[in-house]
């Protein structure tokens, strides 16, 4: 076991979970703004982690990944996490193609801003001489933004597969019955080497573009 990727790991994991929220909260809260009220009425309009943990996409599932990662085993780049998906009745849209788009692109909006905001924070924590501070911030901006260019992936049921649904008038009942399998194409997706390179450039160039903006790091 490398206890350094451990340690990285976990870190990652604790990173994970706040920017989760955050996402699953935006997605909520853009749906309730347009009309539809589902996810209001369970109580997922709140920044409360518990409202949007799912006990295996966002606990077992992920844990499980950073041991095996730590541990070396391949297996754990089979294994993807989510959160609770935020219900979403595209009915009670008042403009049910625009809105559905708006909702789904409230969380990788969200998490930009979080980036955006962490970096703010990263600054003001090396202007009062508390490096750790920028640490623990960039480590949560590199989380926020890989979940954003993650989530535009057009495969359902990922956010970016709702523009494109929309973008083409896809019914409701064909896009249901692709996300039954939208998982396992996932899982597919995410081992083809050029698809990690370019979440990880997209992720990594915006991460040096803001550390540039902010003047954070060298």
């Amino acid at each position: 076991m490398n206890e350094t990727a451990l340690i990285d790991g976990l870190i990652g994991y604790l990173c994970f979970i706040p920017i989760l929220t955050f996402h699953e909260f935006a997605h909520a809260w853009v749906a309730m703004r347009c009309g539809d009220d589902t996810a209001k009425s369970l109580g997922r309009v709140t920044l409360n982690p518990i409202a949007h943990i799912d006990p295996i996409g966002t606990v077992a599932l992920p844990l499980l990944a950073v041991f095996l990662s730590a541990s070396g085993s391949g297996a754990a780049s089979f294994i993807i996490g989510w959160g609770k998906p935020v219900p979403v009745n595209p009915y009670n849209l008042r403009n049910r193609r625009a809105d559905d788009t708006w909702v789904a692109l409230a969380g990788p909006v969200m998490n930009v801003m979080l980036a955006v905001a962490v970096f703010a924070i990263a600054k003001a924590g090396l202007i009062a001489g508390l490096p750790v501070v920028a640490d623990v911030c960039v480590k949560l901006a590199v989380v926020s933004l890989f979940l954003c260019f993650f989530n535009l992936l057009p495969i359902p049921p990922l956010d970016g597969s709702h523009v494109v649904k929309n973008f083409i008038g896809m019914s409701e009942e064909t896009y249901a019955n692709l996300c039954r399998f939208g998982f396992i194409a996932v899982i597919i997706v995410i081992q083809f080497k050029p698809v990690n390179r370019f979440l990880g450039h997209l992720t990594f160039e915006t991460i040096a573009f803001l550390a540039a903006v902010f003047r954070v790091g060298n």
